[in-house]
């Protein structure tokens, strides 16, 4: 026997709302994803009227990034005390207010609070911990696939955002380029409101792919934060959660650290254009798409660490071969290390979050939400250092060659991953629930 906390029996209709769901939600990312690409279009425009320097301005991008990071294992929690749309919401209204608010600076440190903070805090809220909730809360079956599709909406955001920003902003201004990001996180927010609901027993439905039998979650009280924090030290103790998250850290290093912020640089000082530089890396954002949705498919079907090990040892690969590939020209050996790179990209992403919620069970997504911080956290480091290894030796040769080095130990890390040994939840009073 079974009981139902909705307002009807709980069926599985021919049509389910789940997908829906998935649908503005994916809508969401999109909109949540439309500052993360600007910068790079809008730091020049800003130079040349302000006369800021680029360490200010890559400053403000670096609040944003850890920021991003950090947000996420507490917009988890949020999201189970006050509510999934209550969250994004917020969360769209604060990339809104700082795209939107951006256009009245006068100083540079104004760019750090509304660059940085403002938009940091609300495309955390908007992070993978999100796409988490969605895949987990209303899909039974087809998690993977509907991660996969999410966290693919993150980087069609950026590929939709990034040339008509750019294009705007030398045509009609920065401003008015920074008000169109926020009219479209702004557009998105009503839509949220009337479709997204925290759970399918709302709809008086069952998960998609939920057998009869199924009963709904129990409604989570106490503080957001200290859930998010008990997380973390709940997390911390199993072996599980660091070779997690080591690797996920790894994954941000060689993604948004190494090829995100040095690719073009590096290319260029090889002869290649910025120009050309530039379109290469959008070309790995358009693969990012199809390599993540055919990773989320894969995970529903195969073992989530051979996945993983496989992934970080073709980047792997990929970063000890391209010194040799780097050149005044594209060639068919840099084509395909752009294919390569991008069906990898975030494909990682759909297997660890299943390897979270299978081992920490109810808790998986506020442990996704800091493995996701730790992503972030490598990436910034990965910046920096790459960075400094240019400076002391004339070259990137050595940041690539490090980065394949990183890739074979998240190859080793995911490879110990224990995924069926599922870990009992923490006591109820350190939950703060009910």
């Amino acid at each position: 026997m079974t009981s139902s906390t909705g307002p009807a029996p709980l069926r599985s209709p021919r049509i389910h709302p789940a997908w829906a769901v998935a649908a503005v939600a994916f809508l969401a990312l999109i909109g949540a994803a439309g500052f993360r690409a600007a910068p790079g279009a809008l730091m020049v425009p800003l130079h040349e009227e302000f006369g800021w320097s680029t360490s200010i301005m890559s400053l403000a991008v670096s609040i944003n990034l850890l920021l991003f990071g950090l947000t996420a294992p507490f917009a988890a929690a949020l999201m189970d005390r006050f509510g999934i749309r209550q969250v994004v919401a917020a969360a769209l209204t604060l990339v809104a207010l700082g795209a939107g608010g951006s256009v009245l600076m006068t100083a540079s440190w104004q760019l750090l609070v509304f660059w940085g903070v403002l938009i940091g805090l609300g495309t955390g809220s908007m992070a993978l911990v999100f796409a988490a909730t969605i895949a987990t809360r209303w899909f039974h079956k087809r998690r993977g696939l509907v991660m996969g599709m999410l966290t693919a909406g993150s980087a069609t955001g950026q590929l939709i955002t990034l040339p008509f920003v750019a294009h705007l902003a030398d045509t009609a201004g920065w401003r008015q380029a920074s008000l169109v990001i926020a009219g479209v996180a702004l557009i998105v927010v009503p839509i949220v409101w009337v479709v997204l609901r925290d759970h399918p027993h709302e709809r008086g439905v069952l998960p998609y792919g939920a057998h009869e039998g199924y009963e709904p979650p129990a409604t989570v009280t106490g503080s957001a934060f200290r859930r998010a924090v008990n997380g973390l030290t709940f997390a911390a103790r199993h072996k599980a959660f660091w070779a997690l998250a080591g690797a996920f850290a790894i994954c941000g290093a060689t993604t948004n650290g190494l090829i995100g912020v040095h690719f073009i640089p590096s290319a260029h000082e090889h002869g290649m254009s910025q120009t050309t530089a530039a379109g290469l890396l959008a070309a790995v954002g358009i693969f990012d798409i199809a390599g993540t949705v055919a990773s989320g498919w894969l995970t529903d079907k195969f073992d989530p660490r051979i996945l993983l090990a496989l992934y970080y040892a073709f980047r792997g690969v990929s970063l000890m071969l391209l010194p040799l590939l780097l050149s005044a020209t594209v060639h068919p050996s840099m084509v395909l290390f752009v294919v390569i790179y991008g069906l990898d990209w975030v494909a990682t992403v759909p297997p660890t979050a299943t390897l979270c919620r299978e081992i920490f069970g109810e808790q998986g997504t506020i442990v996704f939400g800091w493995v996701f911080a730790a992503h972030q956290v490598g990436a910034a480091i990965a910046a920096l250092g790459a960075g400094v290894i240019r400076d002391s030796f004339g070259t990137y040769t050595y940041a690539w060659w490090a980065g394949a080095v990183l890739c074979a130990i998240a190859v080793v890390l995911s490879l110990v991953v224990r995924p069926h040994r599922k870990i009992a939840p923490a006591p109820v009073a350190a939950m703060a629930t009910d």
